[in-house]
């Protein structure tokens, strides 16, 4: 039975090389000699620091484009609230989502049935799969989704035969 799986992934790679250079670029501008701005990276999360409110707008912009030119999708970034450090220094909290929520999953598979394809959708961890009888059912539910789902990232892998 043919099938795809929905997932949302990110290169944990580039958005890496993405920060980097983002600092490099904050170390060697003019407007911000002398200042403490930069970018951190955990694991899923980018934590942006600077000395004042337009500051951290200009750095959120640097990184911003440098992830666009890398290639990652900017629409899995999920921003966290403003915190006020020491002084007037701020930082900014940016989580990398990775996987389909559940809450967000579910909304995929009602989308799905509500669609009145001939498809079935299941929740596999932080993916759906999608199967059904014959191929052209299953891209005109990619399509679907493509117009649909506009505010996060998807991706289609696994289409098997």
């Amino acid at each position: 039975m043919p099938s795809f799986d929905i997932v949302s992934e990110v290169n944990q790679v580039e958005v890496r090389n993405a920060v980097d250079q983002a600092n490099k670029e904050v170390s060697t501008r003019y407007d911000f000699k002398g200042s403490d701005a930069r970018i951190e990276v955990t694991e899923k999360t980018l934590t942006l620091f600077a000395d004042a409110e337009f500051q951290l707008d200009q750095v959120k912009e640097i990184l911003l484009g440098k992830l666009s030119k890398r290639g990652v999708d900017i629409r899995c970034l999920e921003y966290g609230k403003l915190e006020k450090v020491s002084g007037n220094k701020v930082k900014q909290a940016i989580t990398v989502r990775v996987g389909i929520e559940t809450e967000m999953a579910k909304r995929l598979v009602k989308l799905i049935k509500d669609s009145k394809l001939k498809v079935q959708a299941s929740i596999q961890g932080d993916a759906v799969r999608v199967s059904g009888a014959k191929r052209d059912v299953l891209q005109d539910c990619i399509a679907l989704m493509r117009k649909e789902v506009t505010d996060f990232p998807l991706q289609y892998n696994n289409f098997r035969d």
